[in-house]
């Protein structure tokens, strides 16, 4: 029993020493459970939730231990391997913790921050604006001709690229190094009229795109007008670049943030990405999850339900299709491994309840953490529509089906280092605000700069939202002042990055 008290008294010993001491005063309960740590008021006092409490003395540099009256589990103990992680996670975030320290110092910044926080109306109304012009995925011209319009009324260098893109700079620096802040400009539905987006009787904004991602997109118009607002920042080595882009949406396949990532002119500025899709502070994106979208189409000559009867149908054809896919990928996505998933998404096809279609398809959605697991369900879809076809030709007594599968959009899935300086950035300003993140895998525009080994996360640009892609899609402004907060300290900790 001694041997384990004093193997917990060092593991506590080493989650106390982790990086910069805190600029607040406040203390963690550590569970036994590794996963559990949650805050309490004295940074000094670690309490488990079972077993027993041990307190660091700073001024004796050691550590005291009391025994509580619930017995202690060994193998429930902080694990070596979890106070390695402990131990590298702080020594990680020490430095950046305290560039943000040094970065508050700054007047601009300084400003900046009250910026934020005085300016609520007018970024609600920027919002506004904004929404109330239709963007649906492939036809965002209009909201792409009015955002660069706002960056120039605010004094940035605003382009629209080749892919339809709007590419703003607030203070030029061509020869230098990149960090570009993203919101895509598509939406999976479009307001109809101006009135179907507007700002409720609680202060929420109601209408599609509202959160999804017009909150990105007001973000970066904030950016651009506290940028001309404050006093210049200080000790940046890069240049800060805001871009609105096309096609994140459905079988817009990413087709922006490739151009950004390949074609244009920033691909060699060694760019950092910070992405900003919808709402929230609650997490950072580090893991991009991957993405293959088919059709399948089958086609035959179609005719009467009667008198035609026993030729091939297409129908039955991608009906069988559909269920063999189904079957075989049963035990893959439920197996060991990288989380999967794979969904019919859209089923249509002939033309009256009296005949015999000339055609059916059917969308076909692919996700994995994985790229060669994504390969693997995208073989078991091929072998299954080649099967169904087989199989509706040979019990057919006249014309033939014909099957065709069509790739409507990859995305590569990826993942960011853990001890890659974006994350460590956005991990220190979180704890310099007090938001308590998690990260987690999803399909963003970040996935094509993290495919291509670039830096890249992606966040929520504050605020509250929900009802994504439906018509009742809602963002609640309350708390947004922190998420810009949020955003502008993590790319000034960028700019300054050599």
């Amino acid at each position: 029993m001694t041997n384990l008290l004093q193997r917990i008294a060092r593991a506590a010993a080493a989650v106390v020493d982790l990086g910069a001491k805190p600029r607040h005063r406040f203390h963690r309960r550590v569970s036994l459970y590794p996963r559990r740590v949650q805050r309490a008021e004295n940074r000094n006092h670690f309490v488990p939730r079972r077993g027993l409490a041990i307190r660091r003395a700073y001024h004796l540099g050691r550590a005291s231990i009391r025994n509580t009256n619930e017995v202690i589990r060994p193998e429930r103990c902080i694990a070596p391997a979890r106070q390695a992680k402990l131990e590298w996670m702080g020594a990680n975030l020490a430095v950046p913790g305290a560039m943000v320290r040094d970065l508050i110092e700054s007047r601009g910044v300084r400003d900046a921050l009250l910026w934020f926080t005085r300016e609520k109306q007018w970024i609600n109304e920027m919002h506004l604006q904004l929404c109330r012009i239709p963007a649906p995925t492939f036809l965002e011209g209009e909201r792409a001709q009015w955002m660069a319009a706002q960056f120039r009324s605010l004094g940035c260098d605003a382009q629209i690229d080749r892919a339809g893109n709007v590419v703003a700079t607030v203070q030029p620096r061509p020869e230098s190094a990149a960090v570009v802040a993203t919101a895509h400009l598509d939406t999976v539905l479009a307001p109809r009229s101006k009135e179907e987006v507007f700002f409720d009787g609680e202060g929420k904004l109601r209408g599609p795109g509202a959160a999804d991602n017009g909150a990105g997109l007001t973000a970066l118009i904030a950016l651009a007008a506290v940028l001309k607002s404050v006093p210049p920042l200080t000790d940046c080595s890069r240049e800060l670049v805001l871009a609105a882009n096309v096609g994140e949406e459905g079988e817009g396949n990413l087709s922006g943030m490739r151009h950004l990532c390949k074609q244009s002119p920033l691909a060699r500025r060694s760019p950092a990405f910070l992405v900003l899709d919808g709402a929230g502070t609650d997490h950072i994106t580090t893991g991009a999850l991957g993405s293959r979208r088919f059709e399948i189409a089958f086609s035959g000559p179609g005719g009467h339900s009667w008198s035609d009867f026993g030729i091939a149908n297409p129908v039955h054809a991608l009906a069988r299709a559909i269920t063999l896919f189904a079957d075989s990928t049963r035990a893959a996505l439920k197996g060991n491994g990288p989380r999967s998933t794979a969904s019919v998404s859209t089923v249509e096809g002939g033309s009256s309840v009296n005949a015999i279609a000339t055609s059916a398809r059917a969308k076909v959605d692919i996700r994995s953490e994985d790229n060669r697991r994504l390969e693997e369900i995208v073989q078991l879809l091929t072998t299954a529509v080649e099967r169904a076809q087989e199989t509706e030709n040979q019990r057919a007594s006249g014309a033939r089906v014909f099957a065709k599968l069509k790739e409507l959009g990859s995305r590569p899935a990826a993942k960011l280092p853990e001890n890659a300086a974006i994350l460590n950035y956005v991990r220190a300003v979180d704890a310099h605000l007090g938001i308590r993140s998690r990260m987690e895998c999803a399909s963003t525009d970040a996935n094509i700069p993290l495919s291509l080994d670039m830096p890249a996360v992606s966040i929520g640009a504050g605020g509250q939202g929900g009802g994504a892609h439906t018509p009742d899609e809602w963002f609640n402004p309350d708390g947004r002042d922190l998420g810009l907060k949020r955003v502008f300290l993590t790319l000034a900790l960028l700019l300054r990055e050599d």
